[in-house]
C-alpha cells in the first residue's frame, strides 16, 4: 500500500504544485498552513527538517530557520528547489528509516505526509539519527475523530478520495487510518515524549481542522 501512495503522488505532481500555490485547498488557507507555522515557530528552532515538503511552500514560510525539505517524489522537489528557501534533497521514507540523511536538526515536521503505514513507523524509529538530543518531531494530521468518518474507529486501510480538489487530479492514494491513541503510541513507543497536542478548529464548521502533536527525543543521561 506504501508503494500505491507513492505511485498516485508520481502523477499529481503538477495538479498538487498548482492547488497549493493557488490557495485552492481550504482547510490550508483557512486553518491548518498558519497552525503548523505557529507550532514550529513556538519551539524557536535554528535548524528544522521537512519530511514529505511537497513544493516547499512550508519550507519557505519557515524563513529565518535553516530548513532542508526532502521528498520521494523527484518533481515535487524540483518545484521546491525552482521556488528556494531551502535545501530540498529527494530521499524515501525508507531511506531515512535507514540513516541515509545524515542531519540533525531541533525540529522536524511533517505536514499531512505522514498516511502510510510501515513507512512512517520506520521514519519514527530513525527520529535518533536526524533530532538533535531533546529535539522535536512535530506532526500534523487529519484528526482521527472527524476523518474516521462513518466507518468504525480502528486503524486500517482506507481508500483515498481527491474530493474537494480540482479536475486535474487522478488515482487519488490509499491512506492509513490511525486513532488518536495509536498516534500517541507511535511517539511514546519510539522515545519521544509527548509534550503538547493541539487541535486546530475550523472557523466555519467549528470542528478540528487537524490534530497536531508534538514530541521531544529525550536526552541521553
Amino acid at each position: 500500500m506504501d508503494t500505491k501512495i507513492i505511485d498516485s503522488w508520481h502523477r499529481n505532481t503538477a495538479p498538487w504544485v498548482d492547488a497549493v500555490r493557488k490557495d485552492e485547498i481550504e482547510s490550508r488557507t483557512l486553518v491548518t498552513n498558519q497552525a503548523i507555522v505557529d507550532a514550529v515557530r513556538s519551539l524557536s528552532p535554528a535548524t528544522g527538517l521537512d519530511i514529505g515538503c511537497g513544493e516547499g511552500w512550508l519550507v519557505r514560510a519557515l524563513s529565518g530557520v535553516a530548513m532542508t525539505g526532502v521528498d520521494v517524489v523527484p518533481g515535487l522537489v524540483d518545484a521546491a528547489r525552482q521556488a528556494g528557501g531551502g535545501d530540498f534533497r529527494v530521499m524515501s521514507y525508507e531511506e531515512i528509516a535507514h540513516g541515509r540523511l545524515r542531519l540533525a536538526v531541533d525540529v522536524a515536521v511533517c505536514n499531512f505526509s505522514l498516511i502510510g503505514e510501515d513507512a512512517v513507523a520506520g521514519l519514527f524509529r530513525a527520529a535518533p539519527t536526524y533530532l538533535k538530543p531533546g529535539g522535536f518531531l512535530v506532526v500534523q494530521t487529519m484528526h482521527p475523530v472527524v476523518a474516521c468518518g462513518d466507518a468504525p474507529y480502528l486503524d486500517g486501510w482506507r481508500e483515498g478520495s481527491w474530493a474537494g480538489f480540482n479536475a486535474g487530479f487522478t488515482d487519488p492514494p490509499p491512506w492509513y487510518f490511525r486513532t488518536l491513541g495509536s498516534w500517541v503510541k507511535l511517539f511514546t513507543e519510539h522515545g519521544l515524549h509527548l509534550r503538547e497536542l493541539r487541535e486546530p478548529v475550523h472557523p466555519n464548521t467549528g470542528k478540528p481542522a487537524s490534530l497536531i502533536l508534538m514530541g521531544s527525543l529525550s536526552v541521553p543521561k
